[in-house]
């Protein structure tokens, strides 16, 4: 039976992981996100996980990996400076096809900044973040619901593409309070990564017949294969032939690029008639759609566009809505990260305003709508 609880988003957080069938957490304590470790620490030995406090951000990480590839569904947590550390083994992770899930709660920055106040300054990080070419996908929930729904989805993408997947939240969601339905576990759906388990086999990274994710065996179980950062062969050893190394990055990019529709997710709110579309997302969404409710009723025809998925971009939905409204406002806790994404899909169809705030306090409902009220004056 589903039950309602009151919970801290980072607290959902740690309750949709587990729920999603992850067993390990390796991670540093560090604010805004403490709150995701602690739940992990004293739930995960309940349903027989295991828990571990690494010595920094960096080994945090790494731990994460060295469990998943066990064959346990694995996750870490941090924000701020422990994202930026933990960006060469998210690269590795991501090479060498090792699912694993990684929590940001992002605060306010760069360096130290301001740990107990809100930012969404890790959107291009969140990217970009890692050298080289890679697959990324990033959630961003709004509520603390979403925070334990998308908590389960980044698992189950995680163990379907075996890649990394980033569950970028943002202080104002991780310490926010509100009921959550806790769903019946039987009704919640878990996936799996694809798995090899017959013994002896060495070709690590074999791909059957179209498909593009390689399956996956619990490694220290009795079947040989080698895992590395390096370029490498179906057997996980290093390579340096171009068409070898070509074909292996190009796989590893089209098995998330190439099924963005499975990926991707927004929310649309009054869309269906808005000649003034407000663009933005995780907890600073809920002040958006209150200025636009708020706009609606002073008879403004405004909507909101909220992506949940934030990479891949739903950049194919947003270009069709930039077609369709007069203007476009996009409101975001940064310089304008998402911004240059949005000009890039836009292309021009219809004017761009920006609201952007780095102080680390939050743009208001009530200020959202004045440049709601302004914009309409265009």
């Amino acid at each position: 039976m589903s039950k309602t609880v009151l919970m801290q988003g980072n607290e959902a957080c740690a309750e949709g992981a587990i729920a999603a069938g992850v067993r390990f957490f390796g991670g540093y304590p560090i604010t805004p996100s403490t709150e995701v470790a602690e739940t992990c620490a004293l739930r995960l030995p309940q349903v027989g996980g295991k828990f571990i406090q690494m010595e920094d951000e960096i080994a945090g990480m790494a731990v994460t990996i060295g469990a998943a590839v066990t064959g346990v569904k694995a996750m870490t947590a941090t924000s701020g400076p422990g994202f930026s550390l933990k960006q060469e083994n998210i690269g590795y992770a991501a090479f060498a096809e090792i699912p694993c899930v990684i929590v940001n709660v992002q605060r306010s920055g760069p360096a130290t900044g301001s740990p107990t106040m809100p930012s969404q300054g890790d959107v291009m990080q969140a990217k970009w973040g890692t050298h080289g070419d890679h697959p990324v996908i990033a959630i961003s929930p709004s509520s603390v619901m979403e925070c334990y729904e998308l908590a389960i989805k980044a698992v189950n993408l995680s163990e379907r593409y075996r890649t990394p997947v980033i569950l970028l939240m943002d202080q104002i969601v991780g310490h926010m309070r509100q009921g959550v339905v806790l769903p019946d576990p039987g009704s919640i759906k878990l996936e799996e990564r694809p798995v090899n388990d017959k013994l002896g086999h060495s070709q690590a990274y074999v791909i059957s017949e179209g498909k593009l994710v390689p399956e996956m065996a619990a490694f220290g179980k009795g079947q040989h294969y080698n895992i590395t950062g390096l370029f490498h062969d179906e057997k996980g050893y290093p390579s340096t032939n171009p068409e070898i190394c070509e074909a292996l990055m190009r796989r590893v990019i089209d098995k998330v690029e190439l099924d963005k529709k499975n990926i991707i997710d927004w929310e649309e709110i009054d869309m269906d008639d808005a000649e003034i579309m407000v663009i933005s997302y995780g907890g600073l969404a809920a002040c958006a759609e209150a200025a636009v409710a708020d706009a609606r009723e002073k008879g403004i025809k405004a909507g909101l566009f909220r992506p949940i998925t934030i990479w891949p971009f739903p950049e194919e939905k947003l270009y069709e809505l930039s077609k369709k409204v007069k203007k476009i406002i996009v409101c975001e806790l940064n310089g304008g990260q998402l911004l240059l994404e949005i000009e890039r899909v836009v292309k021009g169809n219809c004017p761009i305003d920006f609201m952007g705030r780095l102080n680390g306090s939050v743009i208001e409902p009530d200020e959202i709508f004045a440049r709601i009220e302004e914009v309409a004056k265009w």
